[in-house]
């Protein structure tokens, strides 16, 4: 395969390049890369305002030129008017998704953010909740409720409460198990516990 010089960026030149290239000739579309590229460039850094996105712009406007050379028609434009069409397309299209991208970040940080709420009220809650636990835990008959303390707030096993309780294991299992009844029964009505 002869080499041949890198043509004026005329017209005719740039035309003959692109059927060239449409016919596999990597040398032609060297050649054409070699002549378009700072005009191709110089569009593209012009819409895109950054250099680094404007170097990728340009490899995927020229892997189009490469792909699509088959359907350059001289008759409808220029080889220089085609192929800028092409960049510029390329261009807003990046511009267009940096957009899309940022309006989805923007979204989700409006979205995902975490509600505000009021400290006090949530203390009072909880203060409120705390109440409701004790006086539940009040009204159970000492048994149960030294049972579920030792369970709950000492940590205790089973076993260990029936121990320290001095009842066998069974007995301890059932004034745990009544107890945690009786309070889920008050806790869950909202209603003053009146147990004993």
């Amino acid at each position: 395969m002869t080499v041949r010089a890198v043509p004026n960026a005329t017209a005719d030149g740039l035309g003959d390049l692109i059927v060239r290239s449409a016919e596999g000739d990597e040398i032609a579309f060297a050649q054409l890369y070699d002549a378009a590229s700072p005009r191709l460039f110089g569009l593209v850094l012009r819409v895109l305002r950054d250099r680094a996105q404007s170097e990728e712009v340009c490899q995927e406007v020229f892997l189009e030129i490469w792909r699509t050379a088959a359907r350059f028609d001289p008759d409808r434009g220029s080889p220089l008017t085609w192929m800028m069409t092409i960049a510029h397309r390329k261009s807003v299209d990046r511009v267009r998704s940096a957009e899309a991208s940022s309006r989805r970040d923007t979204r989700y940080i409006e979205t995902s953010h975490e509600v505000e709420y009021d400290v006090t009220a949530e203390a009072a809650t909880a203060s409120m909740d705390g109440q409701r636990v004790s006086a539940a835990l009040a009204a159970l008959a000492p048994g149960q409720r030294n049972a579920l303390e030792l369970a709950y707030f000492g940590g205790l096993t089973h076993s260990e409460v029936a121990e320290k309780l001095g009842v066998p294991l069974g007995t301890a299992k059932t004034r745990i198990r009544d107890g945690l009844i009786k309070l889920r029964v008050a806790l869950s009505s909202g209603h003053d516990v009146e147990f004993a």
